[in-house]
């Protein structure tokens, strides 16, 4: 049996060998285990150290070979930096040369955009105006009307029984003479003549032609037909649209107008100016007493229009000139691109060139080492060579040397 006395409360236990040695095997676990970690602590900052040192040695001689390696490479370095700083203040310049046009061509769209929209406002304000304006007429036109009831009924009489006027003279006369009373005041600086251009195989009466300022804004085509030119055939206006239209796009006339004696029954042609564009486009159909108004119509509809057109003809040229600044643009973009390409292409080989020339001189300088090493260990062998080391070997040399030396 053993004692055990408790530190805490001084008890005295008794224990049989067995727990005895069980318990003094634990203490010694633990001393171990104790002893175990604080040598694993004292292992790890040993090697921590010996690490620690090694890395300062290694960078040390890391550093040592960078000085050799920077001597040597230093002048080809400032070359490549220059050449470097070149590249980028080239490519400055380029980012801030587009960036410059990319910005006025902004401004300059911005500007376009305004005055084109305000332009498209005023020709829709001006076409609303003239539509007003047409309306207006129209219906001033259909009074009218009304107050030459005497003359629609002398002219649907006209087949029974010519009037004195229409005697001798053609329909085509008789237009012409209303137009040449009122030129000089009304249409001083227009065009109209009869047109004698057959080229094509058919023509027109009458072309009316009006410019200001070398701009056409108006021109019309004209056929008169009246009773007489139906006595055998019976035609209807509409017999005549198709050819109109034909003529009116040879001779290259924006409206086409039909002014016809045909089919003096017929309430649609006798109430006024007859619109058929839904036939064929701008095309109208009139009695005679119409000539001159539908020429005013649409003389001052396109008269009213006329700035505005100019205005935006002006800003399509304008926009044509821009249009010509981004391909200038585009085509510079594209010649700095490719003179770029070829720029950084021949910097790139003379990179590879000074590195290719970088690791010749690396291997040399390696092999310079490596000689310099054979011909140190060579030095230190041949110090080391004496007479006694050469006749090691050779007793009989080694005595005549000796002879030699005793003789002297």
């Amino acid at each position: 049996m053993q004692e055990i006395k408790c530190p805490n409360c001084g008890k005295v236990f008794q224990v049989d060998d067995t727990g005895y040695a069980q318990i003094l095997q634990q203490v010694r676990d633990r001393e171990f285990e104790k002893e175990l970690s604080r040598r694993e602590e004292e292992l790890s900052q040993k090697r921590e150290s010996d690490l620690a040192v090694a890395r300062m040695t290694q960078e040390k001689v890391h550093r040592e070979e960078l000085l050799k390696k920077d001597a040597v490479l230093s002048d080809r370095e400032r070359e490549i930096e220059r050449l470097k700083a070149q590249l980028e203040k080239a490519e400055t310049e380029k980012k801030l040369a587009v960036s410059e046009a990319v910005q006025e061509k902004d401004r300059e769209l911005s500007d376009r955009g305004a005055e084109i929209t305000k332009l498209q406002n005023d020709l829709v304000l001006q076409q609303k105006e003239s539509a007003l304006k047409e309306t207006n007429l129209l219906e001033k036109y259909r009074n009218e009307m009304k107050l030459r009831e005497e003359e629609i009924e002398r002219l649907k009489d006209f087949k029974a029984r010519q009037s004195t006027k229409m005697v001798g003279e053609s329909l085509e006369q008789h237009c012409l003479t209303q137009f040449n009373q009122i030129r000089m005041t009304a249409f001083p600086n227009a065009y109209f003549e009869k047109d004698n251009d057959a080229k094509t195989g058919s023509k027109g009466d009458f072309i009316f032609r009006e410019s200001s300022d070398g701009t056409e804004f108006i021109s019309i085509m004209f056929e008169m037909k009246n009773e007489m030119d139906t006595t055998a055939s019976k035609h209807k206006n509409e017999d005549f649209f198709k050819e109109l239209d034909k003529d009116r796009n040879e001779k290259n006339c924006e409206y086409a107008v039909l002014v016809t004696l045909l089919e003096s029954d017929n309430e649609l042609y006798n109430n006024g100016i007859v619109d058929v564009s839904y036939r064929y486009p701008k095309m109208f159909v009139i009695r005679p007493q119409f000539f001159i108004p539908i020429i005013s119509l649409l003389r001052n509809a396109a008269l009213n229009s006329l700035e505005y057109r100019k205005k935006l003809a002006d800003v399509q040229n304008q926009q044509l000139d821009l249009y010509h600044f981004e391909e200038n643009l585009s085509a510079f973009k594209d010649s700095f691109a490719y003179s770029f390409g070829q720029a950084s292409a021949r910097f790139d080989d003379a990179i590879k060139g000074i590195d290719n020339a970088i690791s010749a001189l690396t291997k040399i300088r390696e092999n310079l080492v490596k000689s310099e090493n054979h011909l140190n260990t060579a030095n230190n062998k041949l110090e080391e060579v004496s007479i006694k080391r050469l006749t090691k070997n050779a007793p009989s040399v080694r005595t005549m040397f000796e002879e030699i030396k005793a003789g002297e």
